[in-house]
């Protein structure tokens, strides 16, 4: 089975499950393939494995493909990371249909899981590949629980004309993450440590991996959002444990340089993959490296810029940092936490004076492979640089964040085994983040404990542009950052003067000759974040309708 084979496209894997057949089949004695049913489907773990391979693109995109952006940068600016002129708003209205209220993506793991439990194969099989689809039913149950709250829970396959089990009232939002954590648990007990190519099949760690993404999540939104203290504790701590689980594995480590994580074009081999997706040239490729060279971007928030320490472990407004100042970026890359320079380019790109400016003046480069930028595949959407999904870098910040949450403190030996080791990173080499230690930053929330402040800049800055931000200010219950007029710090760039930049079309932040860019000038597109209806996307209308009229009352989410 090839593993590329998922990475193509949805009908290449509809075709391979159509025509694939065991090489020890006698031919005369094969089905025809044109009937294809469960009866000669569901025969061997290499189709089982070939119907999985239709879940990888729904929950693994990467980069996305072509011209459709995955998770990563542009994938998701509505946070305090970009400055974009025109700034992306919450949802405002009730949409009419669509909206993401869809149930397929359960039904074909119901599908699966079903099929499995009756195949003819050993238990450990046979758990394996039910674990797979108990994992896949998780995922996207966590994907509508953190859009929708509350949904309906469905664990078995269900025809078209059973209506009176189809539509049933939402269950509560405790239900549906008990029950993922369940799921979770069971692939996490039953998946196997080892199959298929590493990096690019789902085994244990991949599951771990993302237990400790997704309960980091519930737990700290049912903290935060006071849905449920206990079980608030218990979803952090199967975060904690399924990242303890990864560390003390001694199987990752991370990768020597930072950057190459991201703009590399082959991850196979690199210590910090657990899971990752292959682009390859002519078969499936992205467009992220172009738009990180050739295209205008949204730029990095001076909020974002100002979030890295200085090289001695000091936040830059913090007494004795040692920073010097904003007047230009020299002055503002000097002496900094060396994923800045990483993650942004070191010189200004100003609308007006390049083609390939940013709204901010800052551009980020973290994407960017520079061996290929002038070459046919690095521009368009020919890019065949390798995607991370999950990496052992964020399995650290977890591990910390949730640690500190379950108890409001952390030990120094659990910051020594997270936090401490991506600052000592080959090329970070930054100090190590000490309990009791003299660091408070005066722009931190006063509703925020000094360290517990520094964890969240960590993984800000460790995950920068990554597709986290707004999942994390949503699960922190702080989605007022995102207000554009109230923070102005998202709505600023980088310091210029303009005498010496006679050729910028930037707007500055109070309409003189100097100061700083400001991306979004125009009172009317500036973003507001003023009822906090917008922590869950509204139900759509005929769904609501839909239910309705097979007896079953669909509740609206609240202020919508």
């Amino acid at each position: 089975m090839n593993i590329m084979r998922y990475l193509i496209s949805l009908s290449i894997l509809v075709l391979a499950s159509l025509t694939f057949t065991s090489c020890n089949d006698d031919f005369l004695t094969r089905p025809p393939l044109d009937e294809m049913s469960d009866e000669t489907y569901w025969t061997s773990e290499e189709n089982v494995q070939t119907f999985a391979w239709d879940f990888y693109p729904a929950y693994f995109n990467a980069y996305g493909s072509g011209f459709t952006w995955g998770r990563y940068f542009a994938g998701e600016t509505l946070n305090d990371d970009f400055a974009p002129s025109e700034p992306t708003d919450f949802v405002e209205n009730v949409p009419t249909s669509g909206g993401g209220w869809t149930f397929a993506w359960v039904r074909k793991a119901n599908l699966m899981i079903d099929r499995v439990e009756g195949m003819d194969m050993g238990e450990g099989a046979i758990n394996h590949w039910v674990g797979i689809g108990r994992f896949f039913r998780a995922l996207e149950y966590n994907d509508l629980a953190k859009r929708f709250g509350g949904v309906p829970w469905y664990d078995e396959v269900l025809e078209e004309d059973e209506d009176d089990r189809l539509y049933k009232e939402r269950d509560d939002i405790t239900t549906v993450v008990d029950n993922m954590l369940a799921d979770f648990d069971f692939a996490a007990e039953n998946v196997r440590i080892e199959d298929g190519t590493p990096g690019l099949t789902v085994n244990r760690d991949v599951v771990l991996a993302f237990m400790s993404r997704v309960f980091l999540y519930h737990g700290t939104y049912f903290k935060y959002h006071d849905i449920d203290q206990e079980r608030a504790e218990t979803y952090l701590q199967a975060s904690r444990d399924a990242a303890n689980e990864l560390i003390e594995s001694g199987r990752y480590s991370l990768g020597d340089d930072y950057r190459s994580l991201f703009n590399s074009m082959d991850l196979s081999g690199n210590p910090e993959m657990i899971l990752y997706r292959k682009y390859e040239e002519g078969t499936l490729m992205h467009s992220l490296n172009t738009y990180s060279n050739q295209e205008a971007q949204s730029g990095g928030s001076k909020s974002a810029i100002d979030s890295y320490l200085m090289d001695n472990g000091l936040p830059i407004r913090q007494n004795g940092s040692g920073y010097q100042g904003d007047e230009g970026i020299d002055n503002v890359m000097a002496d900094r936490d060396p994923r800045i320079t990483e993650t942004f380019v070191q010189e200004l790109r100003i609308n007006g004076e390049v083609s390939n400016y940013s709204t901010s003046g800052y551009s980020q480069h973290k994407f960017l492979n520079e061996d290929i930028a002038d070459q046919n595949i690095g521009v368009s959407n020919q890019n065949p640089t390798d995607g991370p999904v999950i990496r052992y870098g964020e399995v650290l910040v977890n591990y910390a964040e949730a640690s500190y949450e379950m108890n409001d403190q952390i030990s120094q030996a659990d910051l020594d085994k997270s936090i401490n080791v991506l600052r000592s990173r080959n090329g970070v080499d930054m100090p190590d983040l000490i309990v009791g230690g003299q660091i408070d930053d005066p722009e931190r929330d006063s509703d925020v404990a000094p360290l517990l402040w520094e964890i969240r800049r960590e993984r800000r800055v460790e995950l920068m542009m990554e597709g986290f931000r707004l999942d994390d200010l949503k699960r922190w219950e702080k989605l007022e950052k995102t207000d554009t007029e109230d923070n102005d710090d998202i709505n600023l760039g980088a310091w210029i003067d303009l005498s010496e930049h006679p050729e910028a079309n930037v707007d500055i932040e109070g309409g003189g000759n100097e100061g700083f860019i400001l991306p979004a000038a125009e009172a009317a597109s500036q973003r507001r974040f003023n009822d906090d209806r917008v922590y869950l996307y509204p139900l759509p209308l005929d769904q609501i309708q839909l239910y309705e009229d097979n007896g079953v009352n669909l509740q609206q989410n609240p202020g919508w």
